[in-house]
């Protein structure tokens, strides 16, 4: 999800360049999905409780301030969806981006039609090796379609690209967050969508469908690799047996 931050006093391994990526070819995408393959270890997963999936998933609770911020406003959501993003920040991690988020750094222009509180959020950043929550997951973000269903009704998860991330093992921690999320929130597997699905409608957004997340669209927009992220999320969620599930809000 590519922002226009202005950071307040971050550092500078915040500070965003602006990449523009070219489309990748249908066989393209065919090898990259085949690397991120070879990291996974698929057969001989065993069944778990949606508790014991989340501590797979490794969640880290770093809620932006209740009444601060972001949280200025509370705003209570009842889940019907998962958006998936990338951030699209080739310099931040997870870490980095949780401090932003508490800090009040990542403004947007608060108008009608736009952002409605002035600044972005969502609920959950997720890299190689963490995942830290920053919103309760029925509590509204900024992350999608300003005032639409992608920001009224979803969970917003963002995947880190920071250099030395492993983009594989990213994409695996969020197919098993997004499946016990599913499970805690009775949200279906065709409710569990790219930001490329909410249409942005705003007389200042010339294109309104963002190419998001960018390394599971092809050609800039959901394709073969998209589903192929979906079936691992579905991998995912036949895990799963009954059993408890970590309160996330």
């Amino acid at each position: 999800m590519k922002k226009a931050w202005a950071l307040h006093a971050i550092p500078t391994l915040l500070l965003i360049t602006v990449i523009v990526a070219a489309c990748s070819s249908p066989a393209g995408n065919r090898s990259k999905i085949a690397q991120w393959e070879s990291r996974y270890r698929d057969a001989g997963l065993p069944r778990v409780t949606p508790a014991q999936m989340l501590a797979e998933v490794g969640i880290r609770r770093d809620l932006i301030p209740a009444g601060r911020v972001g949280r200025y406003v509370y705003r209570p959501m009842t889940p019907k969806y998962i958006t998936i993003h990338s951030t699209q920040n080739y310099t931040g991690d997870a870490y980095n981006h949780a401090l932003a988020l508490k800090r009040g750094a990542l403004r947007a222009p608060k108008r009608k039609g736009g952002n409605r509180i002035g600044f972005l959020t969502w609920h959950f950043t997720v890299q190689d090796n963490v995942a830290i929550q920053h919103l309760p997951c029925r509590e509204q973000g900024e992350h999608a379609d300003f005032d639409g269903p992608g920001n009224n009704y979803s969970i917003g998860i963002e995947m880190c690209e920071h250099r030395g991330n492993d983009i594989a093992l990213t994409i695996d921690k969020t197919a098993r967050l997004a499946a016990a999320l599913m499970y805690t929130y009775r949200i279906p597997l065709n409710h569990v969508v790219p930001h490329y699905h909410w249409p942005r409608i705003s007389p200042h957004i010339k294109d309104p469908n963002k190419n998001c997340p960018i390394f599971l669209m092809d050609g800039g927009r959901p394709g073969g690799t998209w589903q192929w992220f979906l079936n691992r999320v579905n991998l995912q969620y036949n895990r799963l047996i009954p059993g408890p599930s970590q309160p996330l809000g």
